[in-house]
């Protein structure tokens, strides 16, 4: 007896599911495809009835990625705005905050597959930018700038000062907990200053 529609459905949401954890966690290369198939609780063969190779899957669990955390960006600076707070900052403050610090699982794609992702394959490269160029519109709509042009860049200053303080801050927070959270205060610091001075 054959695999229903909707069953095919959830099997292959299970193992872009089950991809995206484990990618997060450890980095693409460092998967191994018995490891996912595992993971996911399917065998190779079940795989590839999903999925044509590796690369395949790594462009469809960024893009589910990247869904979430435009998701989360959005509901973020709707509730800012709904209190009356600047979007910006507590989207700054979300992002250098220890919750996101240690929430590499549901945190921001744009940070965990920073590493991987000029090893990756075209599909998942183009995710990659697309993504994060999404996110730079969105923060565009809320930076103060002249025109489109400075808004942009001091968005790309921004978002890349962003993401190299959580970058640094998780790759030394299991041998140095004081040093990741200094980086990231100081990180906030200085992006709360260079918002409050415009």
């Amino acid at each position: 007896m054959g695999v229903s529609k909707q069953q095919a459905i959830e099997n292959k949401r299970a193992i872009v599911a089950a991809a995206e954890k484990l990618f997060r966690e450890r980095g693409v290369a460092a998967v191994g495809l018995a490891e996912l198939t595992k993971a996911a609780g399917f065998t190779q063969g079940g795989f590839y009835n999903h999925f044509k190779s590796k690369d395949a899957l790594v462009a469809a669990a960024m893009e589910r990625a990247l869904e979430d955390g435009a998701a989360q960006l959005v509901d973020g600076m709707q509730a800012s705005k709904a209190k009356a707070s600047d979007p910006l900052k507590g989207y700054m403050d979300w992002y250098l905050s220890a919750a996101h610090l240690t929430n590499i699982e549901a945190g921001c794609p744009l940070t965990a597959y920073a590493g991987d992702v000029r090893r990756l394959g075209k599909e998942a490269r183009q995710s990659y930018v697309r993504g994060l160029e999404w996110n730079f519109d969105q923060m565009m709509s809320v930076v103060d700038g002249e025109n489109a042009q400075e808004k942009r860049k001091k968005v790309i200053t921004l978002f890349s000062q962003m993401v190299g303080s959580l970058v640094l801050s998780r790759a030394v927070v299991e041998a140095d907990p004081d040093l990741a959270e200094e980086i990231l205060k100081d990180g906030r610091q200085q992006l709360q200053q260079a918002i409050s001075s415009d």
